[in-house]
């Protein structure tokens, strides 16, 4: 190849080089511009943090894919089949990762309609803890006794969610059982008096004493009483105290379970 026609080939190329460089400088700042343009917009719509970030990036990717096509397209790269290799490769990675994609989708909807948030205590995925983070693939959680639990997404929104802290009140629900010789309005009257001297216990909603049903050794009453949820497990034990308390008081007794066994017949045989 003579000097004349490597310079025919520098001018013949150097459009198409110079072209390529436009497309990618407008195409890098198209892609900022866009990914910017997507963060603020799911901000405003009060999207989570990390799902903004994560859709950001990936409109700046798709972006910045055309822009790499658009410049194989300068140099007479045929990107029809191109295209068609990443489709087919796309879909290989798809069925590769499905469950990986299954917990990423199951993040974005966690994070979307956010069932509980960070700092709730909640029972998913057969565990129960405080929720420390929400990602796209897990979520994280710390157990009472201080121990990380990372769960797959997948698990937590596939099956039921039980958000203990999502109101401000609970309801806290004593069960003691009482001798059957006890009168029953007397120990109505006993357990009634109970609220009133519960710190922490609420008067709206109103508490109750509940006749829940005639058991095998007792007869079994429940202590309905609410509270704010932060001092849930407090009330609790103040009110099992205190209903322990009065019924020893008004000397009623707390049977444990009993079994009557009967030995008629071996004693005719040995007889």
């Amino acid at each position: 190849m003579d000097l004349q026609q490597i310079m025919d080939a520098i001018l013949a190329y150097t459009p198409r080089v110079l072209g390529a460089i436009v497309i990618l400088i407008l195409g890098r700042i198209f892609a900022g511009w866009a990914r910017k343009f997507t963060r603020r917009a799911l901000e405003k719509g009060n999207v989570d943090e990390t799902l903004a970030t994560f859709v950001a990036r990936a409109v700046g990717i798709l972006v910045m894919a055309f822009v790499i096509l658009a410049v194989l397209g300068q140099f007479g790269v045929e990107t029809t089949s191109f295209i068609a290799i990443l489709g087919a490769a796309g879909l290989a990675v798809g069925l590769a990762l499905q469950g990986t994609l299954s917990n990423f989708a199951a993040g974005v909807m966690l994070i979307l309609f956010r069932p509980f948030k960070v700092g709730d205590l909640i029972s998913a995925g057969g565990v129960t803890g405080i929720v420390n983070a929400v990602d796209l693939f897990s979520t994280k959680l710390d157990t009472l006794d201080n121990r990380r639990l990372i769960v797959s997404n997948s698990e937590v929104y596939g099956g039921t969610i039980e958000n203990v802290t999502f109101h401000d009140t609970r309801r806290v629900d004593v069960n003691v059982g009482t001798d059957y010789g006890a009168d029953l309005k007397q120990v109505r009257d006993i357990l009634e008096a109970v609220p009133a001297r519960i710190e922490g216990a609420l008067t709206d909603p109103a508490p109750q004493i509940f006749l829940s049903d005639l058991g095998d050794s007792s007869i079994n009453w429940q202590v309905r009483i609410w509270c704010r949820t932060d001092e849930y497990w407090d009330v609790w034990q103040r009110t099992t105290q205190e209903v322990k308390a009065a019924l020893d008081a008004a000397d009623i007794g707390i049977p444990f379970p009993q079994m009557d066994v009967h030995m008629d017949g071996v004693l005719q045989r040995n007889g």
